[in-house]
């Protein structure tokens, strides 16, 4: 069922998947092409803000807090499966694999990889704010549109 928090949840954590990806991108390789990466991460913070963090709306400022950083926390895990997820297709098209296992197992070393370029203190910073903004927001949304 649509609602304004979910709406609210969906709009900041895109926005929030934005500015991360703008951030990664900065502080990324030279010359290197990102194709779709910011609007794929911008897809994944509506699906996440949507499904988890509008469903758990209404119940508290302390529980809102909780709900944007868990909706944050599920945004970084799925941004980085599905990116990862991708970068193993990519280069098992180029045979990079030994086998299915292999390239499976090729998931999880590639997005603990790409997990290394969070670790920049801008975007934990921006990550951590941007939960609890996205929280609260959640929350006046689902108190103010109930």
């Amino acid at each position: 069922m649509p609602t304004a928090a979910r709406l609210v949840a969906a709009t900041c954590l895109l926005v929030i998947g934005f500015l991360v990806s703008s951030m990664i991108m900065a502080n990324g390789e030279e010359g290197k092409s990102y194709g779709y990466f910011p609007v794929v991460n911008m897809a994944l913070g509506v699906a996440c803000g949507w499904t988890v963090m509008g469903k758990r709306a209404g119940r508290g400022w302390t529980a809102a807090v909780n709900n944007g950083l868990t909706g944050v926390a599920s945004l970084v895990f799925w941004g980085l499966f599905v990116q990862g997820t991708y970068e193993m297709v990519r280069q098992a098209m180029r045979n990079r694999f030994e086998g299915p296992f292999e390239a499976i197992l090729a998931i999880f070393e590639i997005g603990v990889g790409f997990a290394e370029q969070l670790w920049a203190s801008e975007i934990i910073l921006t990550l951590v704010i941007g939960a609890v903004v996205s929280g609260i927001m959640t929350e006046i949304a689902a108190r103010r549109w109930n």
